[in-house]
């Protein structure tokens, strides 16, 4: 079980600064890294990795620092975004390539199980150059799994992958995170990292803006009402009720829908709607927060 730490770590290029001060840690598990286009994600990643020399700063594995240290490529596998020019490589000749950088004992044997992982053995012995981008994904996958490494960092891994494709890489991801190893990914697909990872990390504009579960970041925004559907056997008698709670700072009737209500404290809130809800006769059929899912939560993180 691995661990990455960045401590205060920066990077700039000249006057430009891509990533200042962040600290955070990645632990076993999956974790999403958040932000909009050119937050530094790439950057972030490419410092994990050991590819990138912080300007200032730590960046450690297990403690030890990853810049210059070749150690650290028994435990950590990386898929970039940007691809390589091995087009005339066939991709069962790339995986084993990468075995064998590896010096591990059986670079066949070991190539061979990394593509069944990535469902890649039947074209594996095609030209990359042949690929779909959905499959150049796939056996960039399979390079980084070749030596089973405990870490693996992904960006932007499901650019280009089809619905099937996409859905065997969620379930792969899930699967790793739940072995215990640490698995680190980027996406601009919010609904793809809300279906694996609910543990998040969000940089905006170079900066750490956000870390951990999404619902919990979200009901810490206290400056930011809560969001609820509420339907009951008598919505207008309820919502009446509820603009009387201090801690509901409004109500909206949406039909059939039911109730749309803004909570201003939700530990209140969730205390004194069943109580309220018994003393007026009303029975409770849906209390939904509407405004805790990862785009709603992203959304304010950027905004603010």
């Amino acid at each position: 079980m691995s661990q990455l730490e960045l401590t205060n770590v920066s990077r700039w290029y000249g006057n430009v600064v891509a990533v200042n001060d962040v600290t955070m840690a990645i632990g076993p598990g999956v974790t999403g890294l958040l932000g909009p286009n050119g937050a530094g994600k790439t950057t972030l990643l490419a410092m994990m990795s050991g590819f990138l020399a912080p300007s200032a700063g730590t960046v450690t594995l297990d403690g030890a620092s990853v810049w210059r240290n070749i150690e650290v490529y028994r435990t950590l596998g990386l898929v970039p975004e940007r691809e390589a020019s091995f087009g005339y490589l066939t991709g069962r000749q790339f995986v084993v390539a990468n075995a064998e950088l590896h010096k591990l004992p059986s670079p066949g044997a070991a190539a061979e199980r990394a593509l069944e992982v990535v469902d890649l053995v039947e074209p594996a012995s095609r030209a990359i150059g042949t690929y779909s981008k959905g499959m150049r994904q796939r056996v960039k996958l399979a390079a980084a799994l070749v030596h089973e490494p405990s870490v693996l960092l992904l960006d932007e891994p499901f650019n280009g992958v089809d619905p099937r494709q996409r859905m065997h890489f969620m379930a792969l991801l899930t699967r790793m995170g739940e072995d215990g190893r640490t698995v680190l990914f980027s996406s601009h697909i919010l609904e793809e990292v809300e279906q694996i990872a609910r543990q998040i990390e969000v940089v905006v504009a170079g900066r750490h803006a956000a870390s951990g579960d999404f619902g919990a970041i979200r009901r810490l925004m206290t400056d930011r009402p809560n969001q609820y559907a509420v339907r009951s056997s008598d919505d207008r008698a309820l919502a009446a009720a509820l603009m009387r709670l201090p801690s509901v700072g409004g109500v909206g009737l949406q039909g059939r829908r039911g109730l749309e209500v803004q909570v201003t404290d939700f530990g209140a809130f969730a205390l004194a709607l069943p109580g309220l809800a018994k003393q007026e006769g009303i029975t409770l059929r849906e209390v939904t927060p509407t405004d805790e899912s990862l785009e709603s939560v992203f959304t304010y993180l950027v905004s603010s």
